[in-house]
């Protein structure tokens, strides 16, 4: 308990927790335990009364709470391996060199709606929101970039000037002749 409760590389909680049984058992009342790691006197109290019923066991957190997740491992990875395929109404290039999609009812990018709407087709209950999430968590881009925005090529020259000078500009708002602190 002690090697645990100066422990640096074990997380942070289960360390705080054997820290409260350490001082219970140095003397110190629930207030002064409270007072010293900075949390309720109902924490202390829970903790120490889980310690005496289930040992050091009763200091770790306990599994299986929350929500359980909607979609499987196997349905989350399929998602994942969509985005690797190219879409089905993406054009390519054809052995004639005709451009040509494999079904031109199908999305020419992948977009979150259009991934959930084939993961549908698969059977796998998802959301457009959800599809976001589970590529966001796993670091999975599904936009291509956009390749006409920068070349590689000597003679590539980018986007003109701006606007025509015979745009106007924006009106600037007029500052408030209130007095301010910074007038004084």
């Amino acid at each position: 308990m002690l090697r645990l409760s100066r422990a640096r590389k074990a997380p942070l909680d289960l360390v705080l927790r054997a820290r409260m049984v350490e001082l219970s058992w140095a003397g110190q009342r629930v207030p002064a335990i409270a007072d010293e790691l900075r949390c309720s006197q109902r924490t202390v109290r829970r903790w120490l009364h889980r310690f005496n019923r289930l040992g050091l066991d009763g200091l770790e957190d306990l599994g299986g709470q929350g929500r359980k997740r909607r979609i499987t491992e196997a349905e989350r990875s399929r998602i994942i391996g969509l985005v690797k395929q190219p879409p089905l109404g993406r054009l390519t290039v054809q052995a004639d060199g005709e451009l040509a999609a494999e079904d031109e009812s199908g999305p020419p990018e992948w977009t979150l709606d259009a991934l959930a709407a084939e993961a549908r087709k698969l059977g796998i209950e998802v959301g457009r929101s959800q599809v976001r999430r589970i590529l966001l968590a796993e670091g999975v881009r599904w936009r291509r970039t956009r390749s006409w925005t920068r070349s590689t090529d000597a003679d590539f020259e980018g986007k003109g000037p701006g606007s025509s000078s015979s745009t106007p500009a924006r009106p600037r708002a007029r500052r408030s002749s209130a007095p301010t602190s910074s007038d004084r």
